[in-house]
């Protein structure tokens, strides 16, 4: 099948691309692993982490926030040590610093949808030249996180995250992916609660 100009051969790659990249995410578990996840990515390339997401879902208690926030330094200086993860102590530290701003927010899933109105924005890029790095919105969500509280939310890494949780939906359009996330969400994304 037809696929992003970003997707490598690689089986793992194109699962994620296939059946992950791109779909509308409203799971408050699975936005906070994604964002940690990006988070983790800065400087690297996506692939590197994809790889190693396994053992960051066994090593950081399946992204449970409430056992992140209370993770002890101690704690991070074993992680240090873990050869499956990317050993960055700042990284780290960040992760149960999100953790805990995570936890200050009434409705997380809710809050991050917001950026958008709620509702995917369907882009229609032909080549990749037009897929952009960062967007007016993300860097909007990007200040937003740093004044929660949240560490390695820079503008690019919320793009990254918007896209990767199907708030945009870059996929190209001459990418298989694209024709069918580009029919509006059976179910809505819900209203953030004020």
């Amino acid at each position: 099948m037809p696929r992003c100009f970003w997707c490598s051969d690689d089986p793992l790659y194109q699962a994620y691309h296939d059946a992950e990249w791109g779909v509308p995410l409203d799971d408050p578990q699975r936005l906070f692993e994604l964002l940690l996840l990006e988070g983790f990515q800065a400087g690297l390339s996506w692939f590197t982490v994809l790889k190693k997401r396994e053992h960051y879902r066994r090593v950081l208690f399946g992204f449970d926030a409430g056992r992140l926030a209370v993770l002890d330094d101690a704690g991070i200086e074993r992680l240090l040590q873990d050869p499956g993860i990317i050993r960055n102590r700042r990284k780290l530290e960040a992760a149960r610093q999100n953790a805990r701003a995570w936890l200050r927010l009434e409705d997380p899933a809710g809050w991050l949808w917001s950026f958008v109105g709620g509702a995917p924005r369907i882009n229609r890029f032909r080549t990749p030249a037009e897929v952009p790095a960062t967007t007016p919105e993300a860097v909007a969500l990007s200040r937003a996180l740093k004044k929660a509280g949240f560490a390695f939310v820079g503008p690019t890494i919320c793009y990254a995250f918007m896209q990767a949780c199907g708030m945009v939906m870059d996929h190209t359009v001459d990418c298989d992916r694209h024709a069918e996330l580009a029919v509006p969400a059976a179910r809505p994304i819900p209203a953030p609660r004020r």
